[in-house]
């Protein structure tokens, strides 16, 4: 399983020739990609009219949904933490991103630097 990060979405819906929404369009194809929460705020909080929120939720209500769970928030929490001690401060939604990644065994397809930053988090590289 594969979540795209908001930045990769972002890339999907504004540039009809990127590799992000090619890449977007195999992982739907291979039933391989799933919404996270964080991700439809984002995007839904980034619309400027009612039509550009049809479109998203048009794309992406029939994708696998991961809840958060107790744990997820937990590890969500402790990866920031984590982080910060070492002097790395990332945005609450990635992090809460990758904790969510990490407690479904997925990977992230994004083209955000930040998520590299989070050790045990797969990153989905396209072939």
């Amino acid at each position: 399983m594969v979540v795209a990060d908001t930045t990769v979405w972002i890339e999907f819906f504004n540039v009809l020739e990127s590799e992000e929404k090619h890449v977007i369009d195999l992982l739907i194809d291979g039933d391989e990609l799933a919404l996270v929460g964080p991700v439809l705020a984002e995007l839904l909080q980034g619309c400027r009219t009612a039509g550009e929120a049809s479109t998203i939720l048009d794309h992406v209500s029939a994708l696998p949904f991961l809840e958060m769970s107790f744990s997820a928030w937990r590890r969500a929490g402790e990866i920031s933490s984590s982080l910060k001690r070492k002097g790395t401060t990332l945005p609450l939604m990635d992090v809460i991103i990758a904790a969510l990644a990490l407690e479904h065994n997925a990977e992230v397809f994004t083209i955000d630097p930040h998520f590299d930053e989070i050790p045990g988090l797969k990153l989905h590289k396209p072939k």
